[in-house]
């Protein structure tokens, strides 16, 4: 029987406060803390549709301004984290994806590990696998569709390696159920160049019509109600 004097029990106590206390700080502290808990707030306030099709990733799926409009009869939301990389959309799952029990997710992420020189392809790959391999053991049967990394103008010197993860990880997704890779890279390059003329000022970021190829282009891979 616990006793209020107990000094072991309030060690206890007093350790078990101080994991919580400090899981809460390193939790806070993650990046893009402040953009889920927006998100949370969002969902909150306003009714989430049953059993989406949920896109998600950086910031190519954020900006995304024109995915409702180009898929609203098919029940879509948009839960992408502008600057994410792919270690970020894993911390984040249970927070951003699993809780909309989905019947389709569309994910891209890893253009934004490429900048990152310690991050190998097979780094990048392995933080593939984790992410898609953490999403089945929850949602073992869910459809989902990676899209592939797409060329940057401004990202003109990681292409080779972008071309690289695009394809180990088309490789390993071949192998898996209910999966389908979705090459956006392809019809985004000509002569073997960038498409300056497809993204905004940045040349990071698409405009309309670098979204109309990937309209074009996912579409076909989107599961009706």
């Amino acid at each position: 029987m616990w006793k209020p004097n107990d000094p072991i029990m309030k060690k206890t106590a007093f350790l078990f406060l101080i994991f919580l206390l400090t899981n809460t700080f390193f939790a806070q502290n993650h990046p893009f803390w402040d953009d889920v808990q927006a998100i949370k707030k969002y969902d909150q306030m306003y009714q989430v549709p049953k059993h989406p099709i949920l896109f998600v990733g950086s910031s190519s799926i954020r900006k995304w301004e024109g995915l409702q409009v180009a898929f609203g009869n098919l029940n879509v939301i948009n839960r992408g984290i502008g600057g994410a990389v792919t270690n970020d959309i894993t911390y984040y799952l249970n927070d951003i994806v699993f809780p909309y029990e989905p019947r389709q997710i569309v994910i891209y992420v890893g253009e934004n590990d490429l900048p990152n020189e310690s991050a190998t392809t097979d780094t990048i790959l392995n933080r593939t696998v984790k992410l898609y391999k953490l999403i089945r053991a929850k949602l073992p049967t869910v459809p989902i569709a990676y899209i592939a990394m797409k060329p940057s103008p401004s990202r003109d010197k990681y292409q080779s390696k972008a071309k690289e993860c695009n394809f180990l990880i088309k490789a390993f997704l071949s192998k898996e159920k209910n999966t389908v890779f979705i090459d956006i890279f392809s019809p985004m390059i000509k002569d073997g160049k960038s498409r300056p003329e497809l993204f905004v000022e940045d040349m990071l970021h698409m405009n309309a019509k670098g979204y109309g190829i990937w309209e074009e282009t996912v579409r076909p891979h989107l599961i009706k109600p």
